[in-house]
């Protein structure tokens, strides 16, 4: 495998993609992967972690880099070993005009949005009788197009378009492209250091700054969010104490993305045991209370009875781990998966029992429009 360090922004290496490679791009750093050496697809991510010392070993590789489904039960995670790496870490670039795509022939809502508000009342009901503390519902946005889809435009539109998200894309199997723009850290791991970011809350951003800062300060007081946000935050931490030492935890705080408030934690801890990879954390807390809900199982099993559609990779994990075991992992949401000459838009929020049904729906419309204008497309 060939590793490039030389200077580089990872507005370069966004440039630089090309369909079926791999990037995780921050504003800050930035890693591009290109080519296969070997892959590794498992249904338990316990087995596909086993399954890396000997691949490094036989490959010469020494990172391996993919996705985890949303539901690890019955789909496979995927990783591959790469021919060429690629690493930046500077922030410190001109940030290129978004380029405007072709617009789509067909928009299909999947479900319709009265049936979204309906699932969302059937959901506020089922965590009573189910004894949920929460569910994650989601809808898609299917858009068909004459022509194939020009899957690097996109990413560099979604890298231009979102600094302070996590820019991501990676081949999965059969040949579809899943790329996004996340604002979630789902797990970090350098040396003994782990860090995740949980978010779970949000507002919509607004043109009107007097309007924007109201519902910054609305969603600070937001009791309905507020109990959403701790409900991921304790998840994370319960599941994370067992591997370390120590935890630190700190939030929730007010952050923002150019369309959405959002409450965000860092919690950061020291391993007790170096062996335990960052995949293997990533493992062990995905899906969190953010995309699922809480307890996981149960909630699982409503969102798959009440979406009429399979996840599959959506609300998923992408990342990397090395031969170290240091890597990052970022939470798969504010995405779409590219075929040849259509792609799936996601978006979902977090239901409680104080949720509003109609509130929901404009959450996810807002972030399909920030979505949609991320990747230059216009409906």
């Amino acid at each position: 495998m060939t590793t490039s360090t030389a200077p580089a922004t990872p507005a370069d290496l966004a440039a630089r993609y090309e369909r079926g490679d791999f990037l995780l791009a921050t504003a800050r750093h930035a890693l591009l992967a290109s080519g296969v050496v070997a892959t590794a697809t498992e249904a338990e991510p316990s087995r596909l972690s086993g399954a890396l010392p000997g691949l490094f070993t036989d490959s010469g590789a020494s990172i391996a880099v993919g996705v985890l489904p949303f539901d690890t039960t019955s789909m496979p995670g995927h990783l591959v070993l790469p021919r060429a790496l690629h690493r930046a870490s500077s922030e410190h670039a001109a940030v290129p005009p978004r380029t405007a795509l072709p617009r789509p022939v067909k928009v299909t809502p999947v479900p319709e949005p009265e049936a979204h508000l309906a699932a969302v009342r059937a959901a506020v009901s089922a965590l009573s009788e189910r004894d949920l503390r929460k569910v994650v519902l989601a809808r898609a946005l299917d858009l068909d197009f004459d022509d194939a889809v020009p899957v690097a435009e996109v990413v560099r539109n979604l890298a231009n378009g979102n600094p302070r998200h996590t820019t991501y894309a990676a081949q999965l199997p059969g040949g579809r492209t899943l790329v996004g723009a996340t604002p979630e850290l789902l797990l970090s791991r350098t040396g003994g250091a782990v860090v995740s970011r949980p978010h779970a809350g949000s507002m919509p951003r607004s043109a009107d700054p007097a309007i924007d800062k109201a519902n910054g300060e609305a969603l600070l007081a937001s009791e309905k969010d507020h109990v959403e946000h701790a409900v991921v935050v304790e998840s994370v931490v319960e599941i994370l104490r067992p591997f370390c030492r120590t935890l630190d935890v700190r939030g929730p705080e007010l952050v923002s993305t150019p369309a959405i408030w959002h409450l965000s934690t860092t919690v950061t801890g020291e391993l007790i045991d170096q062996d335990v990879t960052a995949l293997d954390l990533a493992a062990a807390l995905h899906p969190t209370p953010a995309v699922c809900g809480t307890p996981t199982e149960a909630a699982r099993s409503l969102v798959q009875e009440l979406e009429p559609f399979d996840r599959e990779y959506y609300a998923g994990a992408v990342g990397w781990v090395d031969a170290a075991g240091d890597g990052e992992w970022a939470v798969g949401i504010r995405c779409a998966e590219i075929a040849d000459t259509s792609m799936r838009l996601y978006a979902g929020g977090g239901i409680v029992p104080a949720s509003d049904p109609r509130t929901e729906l404009d959450e996810t419309s807002a972030k399909f429009r920030t979505l949609l204008a991320a990747m230059g497309l216009e409906i």
